[in-house]
């Protein structure tokens, strides 16, 4: 029952209903600190552009300077406000480090970090720098260790909230609903990866994305961050650029308009009544649903 299950969960959120949440319900954000991950394209974009918009000051953390500089140029454009660059490669744990430090270095406070950067199926030849399958490496472990190393700003963060709390939202994925329970000996190269099969392993990611959530959740609860995982929905964005033609051509039947990815996560990163979601999994647009079942497995 539970993989059919899964499968049809998937399905119906796929096509959700009317949001009743809208970017023009986001407070004023005067004083208080972002870094959005990927921010530099798609979900992240819009989600950067809303924050910029409500008066936020925004770190877009992206590897490439000249992708950072274009946005921020037309968000700029955009919204009249100027978002700040960080140079971040997620595949490598040493570029990890380095833009932790650097945010540290200019920022005491951090309120909100969103873990929205992603790869969908590249070439099953991409391993990241430390040797991890690409897709694992970058959705996975290259955020949960950047969380890790801006905890001190997030404590800090939660002292100037105006609800006492700091949060990390994971962008994950409906894709977790395909996964199946997680397959360890995948998620560093050889040839039990390379018989998994790319989409598999990008199901994997997303899987682990909301395990990974629910543990930081859990584990920093009695310190004051709040840690949720998202279905951002089925979406048009810049993820899909590894996949067929036919996938492509699918997509403009099933897909969604960008800006509409961005809700969930806002929702669940800016608005007081998602506090009470600490550790669940939000779903389109700016709901709270239920994950797939093996995600609630303590192992």
């Amino acid at each position: 029952m539970g993989i059919f299950q899964d499968i049809s969960t998937f399905w119906t959120q796929s096509f959700p209903p009317k949001s009743k949440f809208s970017v023009g319900q986001i407070p004023d954000l005067t004083n208080r600190v972002y870094i959005v991950t990927g921010g530099s394209g798609g979900v992240g974009y819009e989600t950067v552009k809303a924050l910029l918009a409500h008066n936020a000051k925004v770190y877009i953390a992206a590897r490439n300077k000249a992708q950072i500089k274009t946005a921020i140029e037309t968000l700029k454009a955009a919204t009249g406000k100027e978002a700040l660059g960080l140079e971040l490669d997620l595949s490598s744990l040493v570029s990890v480090r380095r833009a932790a430090k650097e945010f540290l270095s200019k920022e005491r406070e951090l309120h909100v970090l969103f873990n929205n950067a992603g790869v969908m199926t590249p070439p099953i030849n991409m391993v990241t720098a430390d040797g991890y399958d690409l897709q694992f490496g970058t959705n996975v472990v290259g955020h949960f260790y950047f969380g890790e190393l801006l905890m001190p700003a997030l404590l800090a963060g939660k002292e100037t909230s105006p609800d006492g709390h700091a949060r990390i939202i994971t962008t994950a994925s409906g894709a977790a609903y395909l996964a199946g329970p997680l397959n360890w000996d995948v998620f560093v190269d050889g040839p039990a990866r390379v018989g998994f099969g790319i989409s598999k392993l990008y199901y994997q990611s997303k899987s682990a994305n909301v395990i990974v959530a629910r543990h930081i959740a859990q584990r920093y609860a009695d310190k004051g961050i709040l840690s949720m995982s998202c279905n951002p929905g089925n979406l048009k964005s810049g993820l899909q650029r590894y996949v067929s033609f036919f996938e492509r051509w699918v997509n403009v039947i099933l897909l969604w308009p960008v800006s509409y990815g961005a809700l969930t996560q806002l929702w669940g990163g800016l608005m007081p009544e998602t506090i009470q979601y600490n550790g669940q999994f939000l779903i389109p647009w700016a709901r709270v649903g239920r994950a797939p079942e093996y995600t609630y497995e303590p192992e």
